[in-house]
């Protein structure tokens, strides 16, 4: 997928720091490529729960943020995390005392 309609898909305008994050975040997330297409997909099951994947502004690594407006979708959410990471074989840390989780890479 290109970089710009990947940017896209996550909700950004495509500018070239945006492309230039992205493309960090590529480079530090390991395989990558093995995982993109699972990183779009698990942003668009997470949209109905009020959670997404987001670029982090702080790490170079896509985000998880789990936004859900009530208990019930917010451990519905936390749940689909699960899922993703142990059927794709793909490592998240989640941040002690927040709702987010940094995608690390793809867990060989």
């Amino acid at each position: 997928m290109q970089r710009d309609a990947m940017l896209t898909q996550l909700g950004y305008k495509p500018n070239n720091a945006l492309l230039s994050q992205l493309e960090r975040v590529e480079q530090n997330t390991s395989g990558y490529e093995k995982i993109q297409k699972h990183i779009m997909d698990l942003h668009d099951a997470l949209k109905v729960d009020g959670s997404f994947v987001a670029l982090s502004n702080s790490e170079d690594y896509f985000k998880i943020k789990v936004e859900a407006p009530s208990p019930e979708l917010a451990q519905e959410a936390h749940e689909k995390i699960a899922h993703f990471s142990n059927k794709f074989k793909v490592k998240v840390r989640k941040l002690e005392n927040k709702e987010t989780y940094y995608i690390e890479g793809f867990n060989h």
